[in-house]
Formats: structure tokens, C-alpha cells, sequence
């Protein structure tokens, strides 16, 4: 039986500490490499270029082990660094890179099987190559899930194109994460390259969230397992205005045929929102049983006290024993499919 006070952190990222030697044929493929930097650290390249300077914290397990230990965290759910999605790829390429992140992440899985839960990576930009390898994941290597951006070159996940892949998660009952890729909006920041997660990433986790409403893929896939990253980004702030469309703008309803608000509450989000009354927010938008404990390990924007932000949550809202164990781990294990998803009790509808 899980110890209630167990933590699993669903958001941390990979990479691996090589790359193999690319070998398609397509001259100008930007596929990465790695490439010496300071002690303990290496640069990812891409197209020639250091992409990210990253630590051994991404590929070590003995370094994340010793981490998570010190956070207090039990489990942790290994997912790809969202750049190396590679959907800018040709098809075939995009597919040896999502193969070759597989394998390094069930590797590491295999090394600490009760520590490390992994989601895999699908070529988004062919829909029937990526759900053929969605296949693959449980069978082949293990993992209970996949990893997808927040769009595929610039089109919406929540597109009527990407329908088939979400039926085809369900079908397979594999978890979905949705993190922030190429975000939308770089145009209007003004200040260092660094705002891209710190303003630009919630802005484009909303919009895909709201796409998922708005495209109908929670009403037509309603076992789909999806969660959002960063808080699910604008989207709580978002969903009053949808609301008001959906209730006074003929063409908003005729492509929601429910409560927008009561449908995304069969998301689930992250808490990766720094701030306990936002944390608050969140279980008031989205329900107590929806909202999952996150950090971004290992990058310097994560949140290195997951069990502190949790417990901060005391200092504005009633954290009873019950909800504190849903958002340390119960939510996270329903969301892995380790327990089956059931309807919310009353109790926990009321918190929410």
C-alpha cells in the first residue's frame, strides 16, 4: 500500500547524456548533440548551436536519487526536455529521436523501478506514426504515458487532426502531459531570453488547454488522462470569459456542447504556480482531485520544496489530511493509472 505521505512529482525532465550519431538522410536535420561544458555539466547542441547548458542532475539517477531524497520526494515521472519532442523533424527522423528517448528514459526506470515512473515521446507531426508508436510504450519500454508539446509547428493540440492520436491514449490507458513548446507571444516580451518560461510558457499551456475544450477532444475522448503543466497555465483565468462566450455567443456554443467550466475539470494540472493562494485557485477551478504535485526538476526554474508548497497551502485554505495526500499523491497515482478514476466524493467536490 502507497504511505500517504509519499510524494510524486509528475513533472521532470530528461536528457539523456549522449545522443547517437544521426543517421538519416536529410543533410540539414537539426538533430542534437552533446558537447563538454564546466564540471558535471554539458551543452546541448542543436543545428550548431548550445540550445541549453544542462547537468548530470538529467541523466544521473544516482544524482536524482539524492535529490529527490532531500526534497522529500518519493517518486518522481520521468519525461523528455520538451525541445527534444523534435517535431520540426522529417516524420522518420522525428521517430529515431522519440525511439532513442525512450529507451535512455526506461533505462533509467529499470535502474530504480520503484523510484522513477516514465512517459515516453511520439512523432506529433505524422499522427498515424505517433499512434503506431504510442503502441509501443507499455510493451516495449514499459512507460504508462507520453509526453506531447502544447502545439505541433504552431497548430493547436485541441485540432480535429490529433483526435485520433488522444482516442488512441485512451484506448491504450496511457497518461498525457502536456508541456509548453515554442511558446506563442516571444514577440511581445521584453527583457531576458529566460521570460520564455517565466511569461511565455503559461500563456501557451492556457491556449492549449483551451483548444482541447473549444476542439471538443474532452467531450469526444471523456477516459482521456491529460494533464496540463505549469498550473495549466492561463487557462483558470481564461475560463470565466469562456463561460461568458459559451453562454452568450451563438457560434462559442454551437463548438462547446457543454459547460466549458465543468469540462475542464476533467483535467488535471500540475501545481507548478510558486504561490499558495494561486495553488488555492487552482483546486477551486479544476477540483481537489485534479491537481498534481510538479517541480520541473531539474532546471533552475523548478520548485525545489514540492512538500513545503503543498503544506503552504494551510496558510490559505483548509489542507485537511485527505487533500493533502490527494495533492501529494493520489491524484498523481489516478492520473498514472495505478488507481482507477472514479467519480469525485462530495467531500472532495465541495473542497473544489
Amino acid at each position: 500500500m502507497p504511505h500517504p505521505d509519499e510524494l510524486i512529482d509528475v513533472h521532470t525532465h530528461v536528457v539523456p547524456e549522449s545522443f547517437p550519431r544521426y543517421l538519416g538522410r536529410h543533410a540539414d536535420a537539426p538533430w542534437p548533440s552533446m558537447a563538454p561544458a564546466h564540471a558535471c555539466h554539458a551543452h546541448v547542441m542543436i543545428s550548431g548551436k548550445v540550445y541549453r547548458t544542462v547537468s548530470q542532475q538529467c541523466w544521473s539517477c544516482q544524482v536524482r536519487l539524492a535529490d529527490m531524497d532531500r526534497q522529500g520526494v518519493r517518486r518522481q515521472v520521468l519525461s523528455p526536455m520538451p525541445e527534444l519532442l523534435s517535431y520540426w523533424m522529417e516524420p522518420e527522423d522525428g521517430a529515431a529521436m522519440c525511439r532513442y528517448l525512450n529507451e535512455a528514459i526506461a533505462g533509467m526506470v529499470a535502474e530504480a523501478p520503484a523510484r522513477f515512473v516514465g512517459l515516453g515521446a511520439v512523432p506529433m507531426q505524422d499522427v498515424t506514426l505517433a499512434i503506431e508508436m504510442l503502441q509501443e510504450l507499455r510493451p516495449r519500454h514499459s512507460l504508462v504515458g507520453v509526453e506531447i508539446g502544447s502545439n505541433v509547428n504552431d497548430v493547436p493540440i485541441g485540432e480535429a487532426r490529433f483526435r485520433p492520436f488522444f482516442e488512441a491514449a485512451a484506448a491504450l490507458d496511457l497518461a498525457v502531459f502536456v508541456h509548453a513548446l515554442r511558446p506563442a507571444g516571444m514577440d511581445r516580451l521584453v527583457g531576458p531570453a529566460n521570460l520564455e518560461q517565466v511569461l511565455a510558457f503559461p500563456g501557451e499551456v492556457g491556449l492549449a488547454g483551451a483548444s482541447l475544450l473549444t476542439g471538443g477532444t474532452m467531450a469526444a475522448v471523456p477516459n482521456l488522462r491529460i494533464a496540463l503543466s505549469h498550473g495549466g497555465g492561463s487557462l483558470a483565468a481564461l475560463l470565466p470569459r469562456l463561460r461568458h462566450g459559451w453562454r452568450k455567443l451563438k457560434p462559442v456554443r454551437d463548438v462547446l456542447p457543454a459547460d466549458p467550466a465543468e469540462e475542464a475539470r476533467r483535467l488535471y494540472v500540475d501545481d507548478l504556480v510558486y504561490d499558495a493562494p494561486t495553488l488555492a485557485r487552482l483546486i477551486e477551478v479544476f477540483g481537489a482531485e485534479r491537481v498534481l504535485a510538479g517541480t520541473d526538476y531539474p532546471f533552475v526554474i523548478m520548485d525545489d520544496d514540492p512538500a513545503g508548497s503543498v503544506d503552504e497551502l494551510a496558510a490559505v485554505a483548509v489542507l485537511d489530511p485527505a487533500l493533502r495526500t490527494l495533492l501529494r499523491s493520489g491524484n498523481a497515482r489516478r492520473w498514472l493509472g495505478e488507481e482507477p478514476s472514479g467519480p469525485a466524493t462530495s467531500e472532495t467536490e465541495a473542497r473544489g
